[in-house]
């Protein structure tokens, strides 16, 4: 056989099932082992073909290869490869069904009318098209719904926002231990994907050094220093500033204002040198306030200063601590010239104390899992209850006694050690054993004995608290959840659990995780606009831009809208900076606050100035960039790379006129006109909107024409006619392609053909719940492959 994939153009407003098949066989399966080849990986049980036929009600041979033939063998058939897309080379029927991701293109390209190109007078009829797609429908992508395949997950690790929030609320540490972690990769738009996230030699050093400052921060393993105050020469008063030291050259004082934290015994310290003269050593009597503490000589130089203790009791409150110089001499006539001056240089005044200072309160970890005394407890009973519950939040799971056994040795190689904070600097180390197991970085499930592939089965209750947790919380689960899980009743409570999450301000994670990848908000960081062109856009600007569709996203969430809001609510979110932006008055100050759009030409997140900026070129518009991101992420149909000969539209010296012009140019090129005729005119409804998202009436001196017709053959004029199509005939493709990038980032994992099962259900059931946005995470949590799993291993 010989198949290499064409980079065929083309992507279409879909609905139904054909759109089910794009949309989930994305080429490669997830599940599969890294390297493995997808056409492979991707092979159906070995009864898929026979109850494919029996559910099919076209033949190959008799009703399909005639079409191919006669529509698509000139270029892809019969010793002919355009674009290297080969029909009929395939050595058998079974090696034609597995070869799945040929035949998605095929369904695309004859479904959405791409292929045969449309310039070729000799067209398949709607009958034919849809005799061709039903069978590859039917057979090619057969799934027995009433035996669903819920797939697997690869065993994954927590990345780089998954582990700053675990060990937050595992810990409590007030920092972001991840910060210098590298940057995860991402796989189908999302970086929580279980096949891109590998580790490498660089991460587990970056790993064991967070564990490292994580639990320093957490439990305290030595005596803290004295407390000190210490104010240096610049900082004191009295005498001649030299940077490095006060002078007094002659008799006076230098001082310190000084906040003393409680009652009790406290030391004063003073680093000073001097100036040696006469027949005696400087002088200097130490002072609080006006109280005389006592005198003492300094008789060494400044070059070899000393430092002298006073100690005292003081008052909680302020005091001024001084040193003062009470024995001045100068003799201009003596023999010696180095000691015709006595002068006292003071480098700094200290307090210390008070003397039972015992450090800052302990940190919060450290007083909720470690005992006060340890020396009033059995320290091993003690140390292996603690890391028993330890271990199995760490590990989301029930730890092992082998396991627990180790971590206990780990602890006693310092623990054993004795002396003073000995069981906490065991308990750190047993702890760091902890945050540096693969059980802790990686999300695994522990699976039945015997781990059949061929086995589909439902994960427990520990495993489906990870899953919600990570789902909505991009995090560990809590301790309900933890409970739950314990006494086997969450999924009996599963609804309740889920309104509870999304109510935890936690859910926070939805937004910047899901919200921020699936409309690509986080990319707004790295788009700047042409500062010439638009001297406006400054950071305060591009915050308020990403904080708008943050919020609107939030208060989807919280107010539980429909899903359909993101295409046509008539409100938004801004502050005075933003709404002057838009052109609507009545807005002032910094905060943010709801406003309306009724008489605005703005609706929805996609005329969200976030969105139109990072669509745009930095110079201008992108209707190309504009429709694309519609295809892709409102949609769900991503047209295929441009073919790699073909320069981009930005490159072509040839092309000229308004943006509308040149596109209508560029799709002079055969190899361009498929795609750009389906991402164009979407682009082109955007042409009101700059690209910093302004509204404009004109470009270049011309007038907007912002009118198209999209590949369905419907005419519209604007965004505003856009959206309604959108939200309307179009919004059962819009609800799909939102539960496809939902149910893909809730499991990890790249969604299959044989998932369509389960996105039929959760689209039924959100349009049955008036598409509100609980009915689609409930949907999500519910479905099969939420719910199950498939064995790990090689199915057969």
């Amino acid at each position: 056989m010989r198949f290499k994939l064409a980079t065929l153009n083309g992507a279409v407003l879909l609905s139904g099932a054909l759109a089910a098949v794009f949309a989930l066989d994305q080429g490669g399966r997830s599940d599969a082992a890294p390297g493995a080849a997808p056409e492979t990986a991707a092979a159906g049980r070995a009864s898929d073909l026979e109850l494919a036929k029996a559910a099919s009600p076209y033949d190959y041979e008799r009703d399909v290869q005639p079409l191919l033939e006669t529509y698509c063998y000139d270029c892809h058939g019969d010793g002919a490869s355009k674009g290297d897309f080969v029909l009929d080379e395939w050595e058998d029927e079974e090696i034609m069904m597995q070869d799945r991701r040929t035949w998605k293109e095929v369904m695309h390209h004859v479904g959405s009318k791409v292929m045969p190109p449309a310039k070729r007078k000799d067209q398949p009829s709607e009958e034919e098209r849809r005799l061709i797609t039903t069978w590859i429908e039917k057979e090619v992508f057969f799934v027995d719904c009433s035996n669903p395949d819920p797939g697997r997950v690869t065993i994954r690790r927590l990345n780089r926002q998954e582990y700053n929030n675990t060990i937050r609320d595992l810990v409590g540490v007030n920092f972001e231990p991840a910060a210098d972690f590298p940057p995860d990769d991402t796989g189908y738009g999302f970086d929580n994907i279980g096949d891109v996230l590998s580790i490498s030699p660089l991460l587990l050093e970056k790993y064991l050094a967070a564990a490292e400052k994580v639990m320093d921060q957490a439990i305290r393993t030595s005596k803290p220093a004295p407390l000190t105050r210490r104010i240096r020469a610049p900082e004191l008063a009295g005498g001649g500033d030299t940077g490095s030291h006060r002078v007094l050259a002659t008799e006076g004082r230098v001082s310190g204002r000084f906040k003393v934290l409680s009652d009790g015994e406290y030391t004063l310290r003073v680093r000073a040198g001097a100036h040696q003269a006469g027949n005696e050593p400087a002088k200097m009597r130490l002072l609080s306030g006006s109280t005389k503490l006592g005198t003492v000589s300094v008789s060494n130089t400044p070059d070899t200063p000393e430092e002298f203790e006073q100690p005292l009791r003081l008052e909680k409150g302020e005091v001024v601590l001084a040193a003062e110089f009470i024995n001045d001499f100068y003799d201009p006539g003596a023999k010696d010239p180095t000691r015709r001056d006595r002068n006292l240089l003071i480098e700094w005044i200290e307090l210390a104390g008070p003397s039972d200072y015992r450090g800052p309160p302990l940190p919060r970890f450290h007083r909720e899992w470690l005992p006060a005394d340890p020396s009033k407890v059995d320290r091993n009973a003690t140390a292996r209850k603690i890391l028993e519950r330890f271990a199995s939040r760490a590990f989301r799971r029930p730890v092992r006694a082998d396991e627990l056994d180790r971590l206990m040795d780990l602890g006693r190689k310092v623990g054993d050690g004795g002396g003073e904070y000995a069981f906490e600097r065991g308990m750190r180390l047993a702890m760091i054993g902890v945050l540096v197991s693969p059980h802790f970085l990686f999300r695994n499930e522990l699976q039945p004995e015997p781990d059949d592939p061929n086995e589909m089965f439902e994960i427990d209750e520990f495993a489906l608290a990870s899953r919600l947790s990570y789902f909505l919380w991009s995090s560990m689960p809590d301790g309900e959840l933890f409970r739950e899980a314990r006494a086997k009743t969450l999924r009996e409570n599963l609804d309740a659990q889920l309104g509870r999450m999304l109510a935890d301000p936690k859910a926070q994670a939805l937004t910047e995780n899901f919200a921020g990848q699936w409309l690509q908000l986080r990319d707004l960081e790295l788009v700047n606009p042409d500062r010439k062109r638009f001297k406006e856009f400054d950071s305060e600007l591009r915050g308020a831009m990403r904080k708008e569709t943050e919020m609107f996203f939030d208060d989807i969430i919280a107010n539980d809208r429909s899903i359909l809001e993101f295409l046509r609510a008539q409100y938004t979110f801004a502050n005075e900076r933003l709404a002057a932006h838009y052109g609507i008055g009545g807005v002032s100050g910094k905060e943010f606050r709801k406003i309306s759009l009724a008489d605005s030409p703005r609706g929805g997140v996609l005329t969200h100035a976030s969105i139109l900026t990072l669509t745009s070129n930095p110079t201008r518009t992108s209707p190309v960039k504009r429709g694309k991101w519609i295809l892709d992420n409102i949609l769900g149909t991503p047209p295929p790379d441009p073919p790699a000969n073909v320069p981009p539209l930005d490159n072509r010296d040839e092309l000229h006129g308004t943006i509308r012009q040149m596109l209508e140019q560029h799709r002079q090129d055969p190899n361009c006109a498929a795609c750009h005729e389906l991402m164009d005119p979407i682009g082109l409804a955007f042409e009101h909107f700059d690209a910093i998202g302004r509204w404009r009436e004109q470009d270049g001196g011309q007038p907007i024409d912002a009118s198209g017709t999209l590949a369905d053959g419907q005419r519209i004029s604007g965004a505003g006619e856009l959206r309604s199509v959108l939200a309307g005939k179009q919004s059962g493709q819009f609800t799909r392609a939102m539960s496809e990038a939902m149910l893909t980032y809730a499991l990890g994992r790249g969604l299959e053909y044989y998932d369509r099962c389960a996105i039929d259900e959760i689209v039924a059931k959100v349009e049955e719940g008036n598409h509100r946005f609980s009915i689609l995470i409930r949907a999500v949590a519910r479905s099969v492959p939420f719910q199950m799993r498939r064995g790990d291993g090689d199915r057969h």
